[in-house]
């Protein structure tokens, strides 16, 4: 569950940002020689500009120097939502402009040489599109990776080891959700065939789309909480519905790769090895050895594409689903046993706890109120005691998982050196003596503690 947790935590904070970066990769990608690594620089620059500032920001946060995330959040987002829908905006136009890029980057003459207008407007479009791009990348990153890096905070345990098994597990959670994210990007991107443009910008323009909706519904949320805008009706409750379905959302943008994924399997079925189509197509000219060694290539490599494409789409969003679903489950809570209780004194014998796991009791207070109390033996031989809550998180009570006592609520493991003892997310204490090989506990200490359960 450690592990599972990371790598969940991980998966979903970075598979947007990461879609989105192999998405502009594809559609804006100009060609061969000089004109591709111009294009390529700009999405490198958005993506080391983003990832910089998320590392400052987390630091920022980690150490406490920034405490306000709203004076940060705001004008990011801001920015975002209106940079997002300038991308959808270049996403649509996409092709046109590369094509136009294209068609003048043939020239071998210059544009002053030639003095034509139009060579200069199709130049700076592409420039426009790769730094609306670039800009894009940069804030999405920005936005999105600051909770990511702070998780390697969360690697080890306060007054633990730092090289502890569970510290790996984190570690080896959180490396593997980003080298899921990574690999799904890259299987993604065998999709970027000409054949298959417009069915690749259909999924391309979902994830934008997505990224406009999740930002947009981040910063009214983030408005209301600083009571800057407040919302009623419809539009509050379509509010919180977005924002109780963002993580639909990351499944959608997975799941839209699935577009293009079928429709490379379909091209590459319906491409025969001797270059002519199914029977009712059009003909096409019979081809020489060599393209229909080229024909069958590109057949194997159109159907492989889109089956592996559907098979990391699904993976993906399974795999999310499962861990969302594993880790937001409710944990099982002991029923609670049978105990003594003659004229107001517990008897809890040291033969019914003294397995090392934690037992729960119940016991009805003077004033008619349901109270819980638990007991374990601790590591050093002794009794730890106290109710089924605490001062920190009320009566939501404790569960033992993989050994370790948790808070239900705040999900915080509890020393058990400390349990017994006043402080934090302990359980609340109450006096209790041992006598005769058994635990005694008078039931007038229990209902003087009855408020806590109210």
């Amino acid at each position: 569950m450690i592990m599972l947790g990371q790598f969940n935590q991980a998966l979903s904070g970075t598979i947007g940002p990461c879609l989105l970066v192999m998405s502009l990769s594809v559609l804006l990608t100009v060609g061969e020689g000089r004109n591709r690594p111009a294009s390529r620089r700009w999405r490198a620059i958005g993506v080391a500009i983003g990832l910089a500032a998320a590392v400052v920001f987390a630091i920022l946060r980690g150490t406490a120097i920034l405490n306000r995330r709203s004076t940060v959040n705001l004008p990011t987002l801001i920015l975002g939502v209106i940079l997002d829908v300038a991308l959808i905006a270049v996403i649509v136009r996409s092709r046109s402009i590369v094509g136009r890029w294209r068609r003048t980057s043939a020239s071998r003459v210059s544009v002053d040489e030639m003095g034509d207008a139009s060579v200069r407007r199709a130049r700076l479009w592409m420039n426009v599109a790769n730094g609306v791009a670039a800009a894009d990348i940069a804030v999405t990153i920005f936005f999105a990776m600051p909770d990511v890096i702070l998780q390697l905070t969360n690697f080890v345990d306060t007054g633990d080891s730092p090289f502890t098994s569970d510290m790996l597990l984190r570690a080896l959670g959180f490396l593997l959700g980003i080298g899921m994210t990574l690999i799904v990007a890259v299987v993604f991107h065998t999709l970027r065939t000409p054949d298959i443009r417009r069915a690749f910008t259909a999924a391309a323009l979902i994830v934008a789309i997505l990224q406009l909706v999740m930002h947009a519904t981040e910063l009214f949320s983030l408005l209301m909480n600083m009571m800057i805008l407040v919302l009623h009706g419809p539009a509050f409750r379509v509010l919180i519905l977005l924002h109780n379905h963002e993580l639909w959302m990351t499944y959608a943008q997975a799941l839209a790769f699935l577009i293009p994924a079928v429709a490379s399997i379909i091209i590459g079925l319906r491409t025969t090895p001797n270059g002519c189509r199914l029977p009712g197509d059009a003909a096409i000219p019979p081809l020489n050895e060599a393209g229909v060694r080229a024909r069958i290539a590109f057949r194997r490599r159109a159907v492989a594409a889109g089956a592996w494409s559907m098979a990391a789409a699904i993976a993906l969003t399974a795999l999310l689903a499962w861990g969302t679903y594993e880790l937001n489950k409710q944990p099982v809570i002991s029923e609670p046993e049978e105990y003594s209780l003659v004229d107001g004194v517990a008897t809890i014998p040291f033969s019914q706890v003294e397995d090392g796991h934690l037992h729960r009791f119940a016991y009805t207070a003077a004033d008619g109120t349901e109270m819980r109390f638990i007991i374990i033996l601790k590591n050093g031989g002794a009794y730890g005691v106290g109710l089924d809550a605490c001062e920190t998180c009320g009566d939501a009570g404790y569960y033992e998982q993989d050994g370790k006592i948790i808070c239900k609520r705040c999900d915080v493991a509890i020393n058990l050196a400390t349990i017994g003892f006043k402080g934090g997310c302990n359980p609340i204490p109450f006096p209790y003596q041992v006598d005769d090989g058994a635990i005694i506990i008078h039931a007038a200490d229990l209902d003087a503690l009855s408020a806590h359960f109210q």
